[in-house]
């Protein structure tokens, strides 16, 4: 099959659902994210792109360091969240996890625990290639953690 010409230009965000912005916030800041901003977005207009119909949702942009990826964190006031997802396990179907590349693992995961991480199993090297873990922020989150290693 020949492939056509894709018009995809690039990831713009990732997006998590929150009970509190003020709890998750800072422990995205930690990781290295820099809050871009926080905004209210309400409206008819904004329930035809979700299908949700008449919504208020309050949401944090979070961007990483080089500027071109984005995490949208958003904590919906209406309607009310009708489903949790949070303590789904690694292989359950559907959105999984989001990873992140560090620069020091063991120190990232240090500090992230301060902020209420737990390590869901255990930091693991992969050939010579990286050391990576799974960790569970606040609320549950499930992100990925990656150091790449240097090669020889």
């Amino acid at each position: 099959m020949k492939s056509k010409k894709s018009n995809l230009k690039r990831m713009d965000n990732v997006g998590i659902v929150v009970e509190s912005l003020d709890k998750v916030v800072p422990f995205f800041t930690e990781l290295g994210l820099q809050l871009e901003g926080r905004a209210m977005v309400e409206g008819e207009w904004a329930g035809r792109v979700t299908g949700l119909g008449d919504q208020r949702v309050e949401i944090a942009m979070m961007v990483t360091p080089d500027g071109q990826s984005r995490l949208e964190l958003s904590r919906y006031l209406t309607p009310p969240v009708v489903a949790d997802h949070r303590n789904a396990p690694v292989n359950a179907l559907g959105y999984l996890r989001t990873m992140f590349t560090v620069e020091d693992l063991d120190d990232t995961v240090s500090r992230l625990q301060e902020y209420g991480a737990e390590l869901v199993g255990e930091i693991v090297q992969y050939e010579d290639s990286y050391r990576l873990c799974y960790i569970r922020g606040p609320e549950q989150i499930l992100i990925g953690l990656a150091e790449e290693l240097n090669r020889k």
